[in-house]
């Protein structure tokens, strides 16, 4: 043991040596030949922050691997535009004219055949051009109440969460508003105005902006006293420039959900507003009046296909919005990028 203290006292008597001679030398040495200032380069220093990093790009590879998402969002898009050129379509019927063989006769629940590909209904008329002229209605009124939620929505939650003084009236109205049941909002104003379609898009956007307003809203609060929000307000930098740089884009993944799940949603009560009888009229073609009509004589097998055809299309846009919409929220969440 004492062996090795006295080495160690050795070793440590050579290392002080050593570093007095050095800096010894170091002292000796001429200072101009140590220390030279780097020459500054503008260009060069740019490059070094540079990281080549996109958030929408990254946003974008992300979603695009998800191999079913985009076979989902495939289907939607040839959807969107076959439905909107169908009646462009040479051969094409017109979905409300009831049509009749050669005798005069109406051709009445006719199986679909390669005349009538979705055959017809209980008074004549073809299937197949009002399957797809329903899913036009739909669609528009689904789209329509998506972009009034997201305008009006993302508006009211940012307002109600970053403007203080705001708080309390946005809290009140907000109290006031969703302690009334949308579906007795629906009925209401559909039993008092004319059935038509923009009666329910006017009904259905008087609550739809409440989900997406309350979700803003206490996203804001959370994220809005962060230490680089407060750093750009002590800078003067404008509050419309905090809410479009700082705050939104953490909101971007939400934001695309909703609108993904708003579309089938407002699909959805149209259906169920036709469902109790208060919905569009039946010279109007929707999938809500095809499926309620289906449902009527869903118990004949041999009438069923009036009901199958409209639900395999509105199932088919609910699901893939659905599964769309989580994919690119999942996408849009940078903790999911790749740097």
């Amino acid at each position: 043991m004492g062996l090795f203290n006295k080495k160690s006292v050795q070793l440590s008597d050579s290392l002080n040596q050593a570093t007095a001679q050095a800096l010894d030398g170091l002292s000796a040495a001429d200072e101009k030949e140590l220390f030279a200032f780097a020459e500054y380069h503008p260009e060069g220093a740019e490059k070094t922050g540079f990281s080549g990093y996109s958030y929408w790009r990254s946003t974008l590879r992300v979603f695009t691997r998800n191999k079913m998402a985009m076979f989902l969002l495939g289907v939607i898009i040839v959807l969107l535009l076959f439905t909107f050129i169908q009646p462009y379509l040479p051969g094409q019927r017109d979905p409300i004219v009831i049509n009749n063989d050669e005798n005069g006769i109406q051709i009445i629940n006719m199986k679909p055949n390669s005349e009538f590909w979705f055959g017809t209904n209980s008074i004549g008329q073809d299937l197949w051009s009002r399957v797809w002229s329903g899913t036009r209605t739909s669609l528009f009124i689904g789209f329509s109440v998506a972009m009034w939620e997201v305008a009006f929505g993302i508006l009211i939650g940012v307002l109600w969460g970053y403007v203080r003084k705001l708080d309390f009236f946005f809290t009140e109205l907000y109290n006031v508003v969703d302690n009334i049941p949308q579906t007795i909002v629906l009925i209401l104003f559909s039993y008092i105005m004319r059935p038509s379609v923009g009666t329910l898009i006017f009904a259905m956007c008087l609550t739809g902006w409440l989900t997406m307003a309350r979700f803003v809203r206490n996203q804001i609060v959370i994220i809005r006293d962060r230490d680089y929000n407060l750093a750009s307000r002590c800078l003067g930098t404008p509050t419309r420039r905090i809410i479009v740089r700082n705050l939104l884009p953490y909101l971007v993944s939400v934001i695309m959900m909703r609108v993904a799940m708003a579309i089938p949603l407002a699909i959805g009560n149209e259906v169920f507003i036709t469902y109790i009888g208060l919905g569009l009229p039946v010279s109007t073609p929707s999938l809500g009046n095809l499926i309620n009509q289906g449902r009527m004589i869903m118990m004949n097998p041999s009438l069923q296909y009036q009901l199958v055809f409209p639900t395999v299309v509105l199932c088919i846009i609910t699901v893939s919005f659905y599964i769309i919409g989580n994919a690119f929220a999942d996408a849009a969440d940078p903790k999911n990028h790749v740097f």
